[in-house]
């Protein structure tokens, strides 16, 4: 876990002992509340290929977040479609040089 600063403690303090009061109104409250069952229904079903290796990444990335692997997809695709999924920053390299390390070739 991220250590916190005096300020970040303070709140989380105040916050375990019932000190923080919401400023949301009733109607505010509900709005959210529809938007978070709005987000979660899942009404639609897609079928999509994938390469073994990359189902098999993205499974064992999965397990390693403790969810399951549909769960994994649809969440990658609803931060990409609403603009949260960013790319990780990377260390400038030379003109005409890749960032990404080639994939070494999956036999069987």
């Amino acid at each position: 876990m991220p250590r916190i600063d005096a300020e970040e403690f303070e709140i989380l303090d105040a916050y375990e002992k019932g000190q923080l009061k919401s400023v949301a109104t009733k109607a505010e409250i509900a709005k959210f509340k529809a938007a978070a069952r709005a987000t979660a229904i899942k009404d639609r079903r897609v079928n999509i290929r994938l390469s073994s290796g990359d189902l098999n990444d993205i499974q064992v990335k999965a397990l390693e977040e403790g969810i399951p692997y549909q769960t994994l997809i649809a969440s990658v695709l609803h931060k990409y479609v609403t603009g949260r999924l960013t790319e990780p920053e990377t260390v400038a390299k030379p003109a005409g040089r890749t960032t990404a390390k080639p994939r070494p070739p999956k036999h069987g």
